[in-house]
Parts: structure tokens; sequence; C-alpha cells
């Protein structure tokens, strides 16, 4: 039997075209779906050029992201079609740009680069650093874990705090009703939690309230994990400094405070902009077709009823 599959562009059709028994077929979600079968798996676009209403169960059985969030799923899609988001692409690199906003908001490397274009040799005071830094890791999914793994080496104290209060091979992670207590005692808060009902608005005023003085919040989870206006405010006033890759709203109008606020160091959404990650999308997709034909579930199957 021969499986349908989707893809949104030439160049990620070409990929597969060594594949038997599949027929594939160009589909990037800004029209309804194509004529013929039901396609299989339809591979969503990374940056998607329509919306999800164009999903109709009757002609699509499953769809696989590029994305490792769905939020933007949730209740969008019609019973009956498998999600799956794109667990093992993007968590490495949205570790990789946690580490590079920690090391630039850490060393200054921000203030370093404005002032390049005068030709300024302006040596700025002490920075704190990393070395030696307590860090609150809240959220310790895959991104959580891949940032963990990557901080070993920078001598810095981690303590992880997740859902629930559990134990490891690497010792106690606390839970997220700890908080209160871990958030005064970090230099930096590294935030790599699901976006959902239960972590919206998570950093809030009173979040950011039990932060150290000076201490830096570092957001690479969803813009709408914080609280906008508490950022702006706890920003101005100088008793956080921020570090983040996502916000709310995105993008970020231009006019936006949090542009030119002191200490605080923006990074439009790129944590998963690698040219790699087309590789690990490949590789995730070939699998799905693999356990398609042998009959077998689909991975990362996640539930956005």
């Amino acid at each position: 039997m021969t499986l349908r599959l989707s893809l949104p562009d030439e160049p990620t059709l070409a990929r597969y075209t060594d594949l038997t028994d599949v027929e594939l077929v160009l589909w990037d979600f800004s029209t309804p779906p194509p004529d013929g079968p039901s396609i299989d798996l339809a591979v969503r676009p990374y940056v998607l050029k329509g919306d999800l209403s164009v999903l109709d169960a009757d002609q699509v059985q499953a769809v696989q992201s590029q994305s490792l969030g769905y939020d933007d799923a949730v209740g969008n899609v019609p019973d009956g079609i498998s999600w799956c988001n794109a667990v093992g692409v993007h968590e490495g690199p949205t570790a990789e740009i946690a580490i590079a906003l920690m090391l630039a908001a850490q060393r200054g490397l921000d203030d370093f680069a404005r002032a390049m274009p005068e030709g300024s040799w302006e040596q700025v005071p002490m920075r704190p650093g990393l070395l030696g830094a307590r860090v609150l890791l809240v959220g310790y999914g895959g991104i959580g874990a891949e940032l963990y793994r990557r901080l070993d080496g920078f001598g810095v104290e981690v303590t992880r705090v997740a859902s629930r209060a559990r134990s490891d091979e690497h010792g106690d992670i606390h839970g997220v009703d700890e908080l209160p207590t871990l958030l005064p005692d970090a230099d930096i808060v590294a935030v790599a939690v699901p976006y959902g009902d239960s972590t919206h608005h998570l950093v809030d005023d009173a979040f950011l309230s039990a932060m150290a003085e000076g201490a830096l919040l570092v957001n690479v989870a969803r813009g709408k994990v914080a609280d906008t206006d508490a950022l702006v405010r706890h920003a101005a006033s100088g008793h956080v400094r921020i570090a983040s890759d996502v916000f709310d709203p995105e993008p970020l109008p231009a006019d936006h405070p949090l542009w030119t606020t002191p200490g605080v160091l923006v990074s439009p959404h790129v944590g998963g902009a690698v040219t790699t990650w087309a590789d690990r999308v490949e590789t995730l997709v070939r699998r799905q077709v693999a356990h398609l034909q042998a009959g077998e579930a689909l991975e990362c199957v996640v539930d956005v009823s």
C-alpha cells in the first residue's frame, strides 16, 4: 500500500525522493489539502503560511510539526488528526541560545556590540560573569535537560525545578511550588517550561519580586510564560535584568520599551534557527514514515484537543 506524504516546499520534498511506496505531495497549509487520497502524514511548514482551519480529518490523518511547541495547535486541530511535535529537533539549539544569552548579559557583550560602530574601546565596569553563579533552571523537559548538560563545565551551581519534585541520577529536582523559596537565592533564573494553562504568566509580578536584586532572567520558553507588563516594570526599576529569546507579543513592536530599557537583551525568537535543523527534521520524518509503513504508532503525538 502506498503512503501519501505531503511536504511544504520543493527543497523539503527533494529530501525524500528515495522513499519507496511513498507518494510525495506538495502542500504548504495555505490552501485546503490537495485532491486525492487522504494524506497519511503532512509535514507542516516551519513558519505557517496559512492557518490550521484548512485541516480536514477526512483528508489528513496526521501532522508532523517542525516545531517543538504546539500551543497554537491546541483546540485548533479537528478530532481524528494526530499531531506530532518535533521532539529532538530544537532542544539543543535552544539550550545554546540560552547559554549565549547568559554569557552575553553576564559579560556585557551587547554593550560591546553597540560600541563597535563608533570604534569605542570602552572597558565597562566589572561584570558578574558566569563562573560561580547560582542558576535556577525552571523547567526540566527536553530543553531544560539540554541546558543543564551544557551548563556543566561553566563552574555554576544549578538548582533544577520541574512541575513536581523528584530525583534522578544528578540529584534532587524541586517542584514548581517551591519557587518562592528558591528564587531569592538565584543569580540567574533560566525559564524553559512548556507553554500551557499552568505556565501562562508563570513569570509574573510575584515571581519577579521574589528574584534577587540585579538577578538575570533568561526566557527560552514562550513569550506568554511571562507577563510582559511585569517584565517592563521590574526591568525599568533595575530590580532584574532580562535576556530573552521570546516575547509577548511577537514580533516585539519597534516602539516597545523593552528595546531601550537598560539591562534588557532582546533576541528575536531564534532559539531553533540553526542550519542543521532540517537534517534533524528529516531524520524524524523518515522514522515516522517507517512507523506508518510497519503499522506502528507514530512518535511524539501530543494532545491538542
